[in-house]
C-alpha cells in the first residue's frame, strides 16, 4: 500500500509540475509572475501531499520570520522543503547551482525569478558573484534562502556546514532565520518511497546581523542541528507507532568543521 500511494503522488506531482510550467509561461514577462506561479507550485505540491501522499507539512514558528530582506538558512533533508519554503516567503530567492538553469522549462522560470545562480568551477570568484547577486536581492528586499550545507543531506547526518553562509552573513547586514526540519523521514532523497505522517518545518529565534562569523557559525549549526535532531526524534516514534518503516539513525560521529572550496555545493 505504501508503494502504491508513493507512486500515485508521484506521478501526480509530475503531472501537475508539467501542467502548472506549461500553464504558467505567460507569467515569464515579470519576475513577480514567476514567483507567485512557484508559490502555487508549492501550494499544490503541499495539497497533493497531503491528499495522495498521507503526508502533512507543518510550519513552526512563523511568528519567528521577520519583516523585510532576510538571510534564511535552512537544513536540507529533502525536495520537500524547497517546495515548501517557497509558500512561506513573500519574495523568497533561492542560492542554487548554476547547472539547475540548463533544465529545460524549469531553467527558465528559475532565470526569471532572479534566483541566485552560482558557478561552482569558478572557485573563488564564485564566493564574489555570489555576494554580489545576494546582495542585490536583499536590496531589492527578498528572503534569501541558503542550504548552508550545500546539498541534501540525510535525516541525522553530521553537520557539514560550508563557508559560504558566514561569507554572506557578514557580508549583507540583515538577520538570519535558521530553519530546522525532518522532512527527509517522509520524503527521502533519491528514493520513490513517500512515508505518510507529519513533515516539520520550524523557523527559529533569528540571529541579529553584527556577530563575528565564529559566534554566528556556532549559533547558526548550533540552532538548525539541536532543533532538527528533536523533530527527528519526535517523527521517528510517530513513524513507529503508526508502523511504518522507520528510516535507520545515521551513526553519530564529531560534527565537521566548516569546508573550503565552493560555498554552497
Amino acid at each position: 500500500m505504501l508503494l502504491v500511494r508513493s507512486l500515485a503522488f508521484n506521478l501526480a506531482f509530475y503531472v501537475a509540475t508539467t501542467l502548472i510550467a506549461i500553464g504558467g509561461l505567460p507569467t515569464l514577462v515579470s519576475r513577480r509572475g514567476v514567483i507567485r506561479l512557484a508559490q502555487l507550485w508549492g501550494r499544490v505540491t503541499l495539497w497533493l501531499l497531503r491528499v495522495v501522499g498521507g503526508i502533512t507539512v507543518e510550519f513552526r514558528g512563523v511568528e519567528n520570520i521577520p519583516p523585510g530582506p532576510l538571510l534564511v538558512a535552512a537544513k536540507h533533508q529533502s525536495a520537500l522543503e524547497t517546495l515548501a519554503l517557497v509558500t512561506a516567503f513573500p519574495d523568497f530567492a533561492y542560492i542554487l547551482k548554476r547547472e539547475l538553469l540548463w533544465i529545460p522549462l524549469i531553467g527558465w522560470f528559475l532565470s526569471r525569478s532572479g534566483m541566485v545562480a552560482i558557478d561552482r568551477s569558478k572557485g573563488a570568484r564564485a564566493m564574489a558573484a555570489m555576494n554580489e547577486a545576494a546582495a542585490q536581492a536583499i536590496r531589492d528586499e527578498r528572503q534569501l534562502i541558503i542550504f548552508p550545507e550545500g546539498t541534501r543531506r540525510p535525516p541525522g547526518a553530521p553537520p557539514a556546514y560550508k563557508l559560504g553562509i558566514t561569507h554572506l552573513y557578514a557580508a549583507l547586514g540583515v538577520p538570519c532565520l535558521p530553519v530546522a526540519l525532518n522532512t527527509g523521514l517522509h520524503w527521502p532523497r533519491r528514493r520513490l518511497i513517500r512515508r505518510p505522517g507529519t513533515s516539520v518545518i520550524e523557523f527559529l529565534s533569528p540571529i541579529p546581523p553584527g556577530l563575528d562569523r565564529a559566534r554566528f557559525l556556532e549559533l547558526v549549526q548550533g540552532r538548525i542541528e539541536t532543533a532538527s535532531d528533536a523533530l527527528l526524534a519526535a517523527g521517528r516514534s510517530e513513524l513507529a507507532a503508526a508502523g511504518h518503516p522507520v528510516p535507520e539513525a545515521v551513526p553519530a560521529s564529531p560534527a565537521k568543521a566548516p569546508r573550503n572550496g565552493s560555498p554552497v555545493a
